[in-house]
């Protein structure tokens, strides 16, 4: 963790689920599969605590919709763009200062038994 982190509270949403067509290979732009998304926001909440107020922190809902908005639109090859392209959208909210993201692939086209792919990126703003 940076110092940055330990510097701001952690909001986190676990699981969210959208059916996308992310991927190398033909079939699974054609079939597509479900990814799962984690996100965890370094946001300073004392100013929404200390009023009791949902416009000076970040609302959770929001994010996940747009999270969701952010894995069934526009195919990419890779899950590294897919998280990538969630952690700006996550940095657009003006109170996050850090953002981790792990999005999982837990239908990946492997030959081996597996429980999941997973791929977690930490970006912020500095």
């Amino acid at each position: 963790m940076t110092d940055g982190q330990q510097s701001t509270d952690r909001l986190t949403v676990r699981g969210i689920r959208g059916f996308g067509r992310h991927g190398v290979l033909e079939s699974e732009r054609r079939d597509g599969q479900e990814f799962v998304v984690d996100v965890m926001l370094g946001v300073d909440t004392r100013a929404a605590s200390s009023r009791d107020d949902l416009t000076r922190t970040v609302h959770y809902g929001v994010v996940a919709e747009r999270v969701k908005t952010a894995v069934e639109s526009d195919p990419v090859d890779l899950i590294e763009t897919l998280a990538q392209r969630i952690a700006d959208l996550c940095l657009s909210e003006q109170l996050v200062q850090w953002v981790e993201v792990t999005v999982h692939k837990p239908d990946a086209p492997i030959d081996v038994a597996f429980e999941d792919v997973a791929l977690t990126i930490h970006r912020s703003r500095a």
